[in-house]
């Protein structure tokens, strides 16, 4: 994590040197956000899968929701 940080920190540095606050600001949210959603995508794989594994198997292929969960309106 710290060696993301220090990337992160270089990319802001270096974009510094040309331009305003402004947008170094906004480089370092963006990149801040996709380190985040790449996090968030890492620990949903594992409940996706939990997900899928434990699922109602149909029978056959003619088999419908309906036979293999109970399901009332």
């Amino acid at each position: 994590m710290s060696n993301n940080i220090s990337s992160i920190g270089v990319l802001v540095q270096n974009f510094a040197q040309s331009a305003s606050q402004s947008q170094v600001q906004e480089l370092a949210q963006i990149a801040m956000l996709k380190k985040a959603q790449d996090i968030q995508a890492q620990s949903i794989l594992p409940l996706l899968d939990a997900v899928v594994e434990n699922s109602p198997k149909l029978a056959s292929p003619t088999d419908s929701i309906g036979k293999v969960l109970d399901v009332r309106a």
